[in-house]
């Protein structure tokens, strides 16, 4: 067998990286025929919310002057605002840049007229599939609401036109606001009460098995907040323990929980007014000895919380830490995570998902990714042959295919 020598580990390790498909395992991405939820284009790119926040940071005017804009409005200021008369540095402007410099475009143009004449010229089908290509995204996973009426239909019309996006069934109105998902439920047909008398519970669980006869999701997910508590005295506890984590177990279907948000700290900014706050570790742990059956996907919000989820993992073996989410998905924070990672879990983690909303952010979240757990693996195999322990090219491309992959593959019964 050959071994890799020291000065060439940096190239064929970047190789390996860049050369393997990815499985997105976290998106608020849909197939075309999800059309009005499918979100692609320039105007959408640049009006990203992580964009919009920015902008006020630059600019004078108010959150109800830039909400009475249209769309095409909205993106002309964030460009003006962050792109000419500003150095886009940030991670969010410099995505902008790695998109329209994968198309060809001009990221330094004064005006947004040569990318919108470029992405009004695509397909759908074509487009997207050209971004995943761009991305070498083999598949991705999208954020599945049961409640939303253009799923619905979709959903009942045969699924995504595209055999590339897969399913995650969402929890979030059932557990995190309970009396709107009795007037939803109710209004399916489903016989359910706020005080869960009666059938609620059964009729809780028929709900959860036949969108997930429907759908086929590869996991249910819930994004929770930032002061999650398990077990407690709530209706969420009430919900997790009777109806999801029993249907999660017996259809063998890993459920995903997104732990940290603290909702709408300024609520004049829509979605970009949201923040972070510092969990309790103990809650997930509880869940993880309680349901030892149960397969659990978890990440953190906080970058403080990042050494208690790796602890936590080393502890249970039905914990799959993944991905650096939504404030932690910078460069310097996924270096961090990342490493942390590596040391104490091994190959035994799933590195990164792009968490995106518009199609063409996978391209730029992906470039980025790579490039740092690159850096990352790098400097692990770098201290691994200073140690002694020799290295092969193979033995690389399969710690790699683990983590961008495999894990996921395996976690989930994907074949």
């Amino acid at each position: 067998m050959e071994y890799i020598q020291t000065e060439n580990l940096r190239n064929e390790v970047e190789q390996s990286v860049l050369a393997a498909p990815v499985i997105d395992i976290h998106t608020h991405l849909f197939a075309p025929n999800f059309e009005p939820l499918a979100l692609w284009g320039i105007d959408e790119v640049v009006t990203y919310h992580y964009l919009i926040a920015e902008l006020f940071r630059s600019w004078n005017g108010t959150p109800e002057q830039f909400w009475a804009m249209s769309k095409t409005q909205q993106a002309d200021l964030i460009w003006n605002v962050l792109f000419v008369r500003n150095t886009p540095l940030s991670e969010a402007c410099r995505g902008v840049v790695a998109v329209l410099t994968a198309f060809g475009l001009d990221s330094s143009a004064p005006d947004l007229r040569e990318a919108r004449e470029f992405f009004s010229r695509q397909t759908p089908d074509e487009h997207f599939e050209n971004v995943l290509r761009i991305a070498n995204v083999s598949e991705l996973v999208m954020t599945n609401d049961p409640f939303n009426k253009t799923e619905q239909r979709v959903w009942s019309e045969g699924g995504p036109s595209n055999p590339k996006f897969r399913a995650a069934l969402r929890m979030d109105p059932l557990l995190n606001d309970w009396p709107l998902a009795v007037e939803k439920l109710s209004a399916g047909g489903y016989e359910v009460h706020q005080d869960f008398s009666g059938r609620t519970v059964k009729e809780v669980r028929r709900f959860l098995d036949e969108w997930i006869e429907l759908m086929r999701p590869l996991y249910m997910a819930v994004s929770l907040p930032w002061d999650f508590r398990y077990p407690d005295d709530s209706t969420r506890t009430k919900l997790l323990r009777e109806a999801i984590l029993p249907a999660s177990r017996e259809q063998k279907v890993p459920f995903a929980m997104m732990i940290g948000v603290a909702r709408a700290v300024n609520p004049l900014l829509g979605d970009a007014g949201d923040a972070v706050g510092h969990s309790d570790i103990r809650s997930v742990e509880y869940v993880c000895r309680e349901n030892p059956d149960n397969r659990f996907l978890v990440t953190l919000l906080s970058r403080e919380n990042q050494h208690e989820l790796c602890v936590a993992a080393r502890k249970f073996g039905n914990l799959m830490p993944f991905g650096c989410w939504w404030f932690l998905n910078n460069p310097s924070i996924i270096a961090e995570i990342t490493c942390e990672r590596v040391e104490m879990l091994g190959a035994s983690f799933i590195p990164q998902h792009s968490d995106a909303r518009i199609l063409e952010q996978v391209i730029y979240k992906w470039k980025h990714s790579r490039r740092v757990i690159a850096d990352v693996l790098h400097a692990s195999y770098l201290e691994l042959l200073h140690d002694g322990r020799r290295l092969s090219r193979a033995e690389i491309d399969r710690d790699v295919a683990r983590l961008l992959s495999g894990n996921f593959r395996e976690w989930v019964g994907l074949t």
